[in-house]
């Protein structure tokens, strides 16, 4: 019995100091990504950020592309919680609209509160990407939030799957602005984004 709690307590420590390797590592990269630019960044600069040994770095990825798609992967995965959250509050399409804008955006400006602090240039490679599986996912479940929000026949004149794929894109870029003005004002980018898609879905419900 001794021994099997041993062992135990081995495979605890070794599963927890890969999980802390695998965050130093994916932690180092967002800070090179955001300071140099990921097409400048090199694996000696992510291994050098962690103060891990280079053979460390390729237990868990074999290059930096990996990482960068782990990042991700990450990002949008912790993002889609704060969906689910408006999901759950939000009972009409304008209350959804602007409460998603501002989750996707309060949510960048925390990722990127160190870098924004730091004066890190390259701020915009940090938001969530859209050609992930997890991303994929998310649209999926925007596009079926706005479908329920529309529900009872207001959405005849709208194609749901392009103003799924325009609300993204206009996240995604005023996301990217957002972060590069000072102050970092997500309040302002949450107005003006929801009131964009809002005025242009009404034009379309009414022609």
């Amino acid at each position: 019995m001794a021994d099997i709690g041993t062992d135990a307590r081995a495979s605890g420590k070794r599963a927890n100091t890969k999980a802390a390797n695998r965050r130093a590592i994916l932690s180092a990269a967002r800070r090179v990504f955001a300071l140099i630019g990921y097409e400048a960044t090199t694996v000696r600069d992510i291994i050098r950020e962690t103060e891990l040994a280079s053979g460390t770095f390729y237990n868990y990825f074999k290059s930096k592309e990996e990482v960068f798609q782990a990042i991700a992967e990450d990002s949008t995965h912790r993002f889609r919680a704060h969906l689910s959250e408006v999901r759950a509050r939000t009972t009409s399409l304008e209350d959804y609209i602007e409460h998603a804008f501002r989750a996707y955006f309060s949510f960048i400006a925390r990722e990127n509160e160190e870098a924004i602090k730091a004066g890190a240039p390259h701020l915009a490679l940090m938001g969530v990407r859209v050609d992930t599986p997890e991303m994929l996912a998310v649209a999926e479940e925007i596009r079926t939030d706005l479908e329920v929000a529309l529900s009872g026949g207001a959405a005849a004149g709208l194609d749901l799957e392009y103003l799924t794929a325009a609300a993204i894109g206009i996240a995604r870029e005023m996301g990217d602005y957002m972060l590069q003005r000072r102050p970092v004002d997500v309040e302002g980018a949450t107005r003006f984004a929801s009131s964009l898609v809002l005025a242009g879905s009404r034009a379309m419900i009414q022609r």
